[in-house]
């Protein structure tokens, strides 16, 4: 059975080690699973990372973002989560489209129809199963970073990130079926239990 799911928060909210989490006890389960993330999840897609995380040489616009953001969407599309799920394997994501529009739409600002309708030329309107949006104080997260070297986004000021925080409210509120609202601050192992109980419940599996 096909199943496309993706992670979704703000910096330093655990998408990693949720998704990461989910993927080990898929895997246990003998089910056949792939795990990638954006932007990157292939060379050319890791090479844009690059740029819009780490470019210090050049200023990159917020319409430059949301075009980069797209290239690399499009191209992991393509190589990898396409193909996984036509062999009906599941997908997870760490990060989509619904980043794109929490990030550019509502934190840079960006018109979100115009958002919208890259995101979705770039996806060919591929639509997660699942959502899972890990939502958390946006200073409390990043504390969770530590002393490595932020990056653009991790850089941005607060009133930023609260754009960012309120833009993924705003999406998940138009879409209830699909998006999983979690609290980032409880323990990891409370927030494997709830995602593992909502993802067996997509999966007619025993709770």
């Amino acid at each position: 059975m096909s199943l496309f799911i993706t992670f979704e928060g703000g910096e330093g909210c655990g998408k990693s080690t949720q998704s990461k989490a989910l993927y080990r006890y898929l895997k246990k389960l003998g089910l056949e699973c792939v795990l990638t993330h954006e932007p990157g999840g292939t060379r050319s897609g890791d090479k844009i990372t690059r740029l819009l995380k780490w470019s210090e040489e050049e200023n990159i616009s917020p319409l430059a973002e949301l075009l980069l953001f797209n290239a690399s969407r499009s191209i992991l599309i393509d190589n990898v989560i396409k193909p996984a799920l036509q062999n009906g394997n599941i997908v997870i994501c760490d990060r989509y489209t619904d980043s794109t529009l929490a990030y550019q739409g509502y934190g840079r600002g960006l018109e979100l129809a115009t958002v919208k309708c890259i995101n979705s030329l770039a996806s060919g309107g591929l639509v997660p199963d699942l959502t899972i949006w890990l939502d958390m104080d946006d200073k409390a997260a990043l504390l969770r970073k530590g002393k490595l070297p932020p990056d653009r986004f991790e850089s941005e000021n607060n009133g930023f990130h609260q754009r960012v925080r309120d833009g993924f409210g705003v999406i998940a509120a138009a879409e209830p079926n699909r998006f999983l609202k979690l609290d980032a601050s409880l323990s990891q192992p409370e927030l494997t239990r709830c995602i593992k109980q909502r993802v067996n419940a997509l999966l007619k599996l025993p709770q």
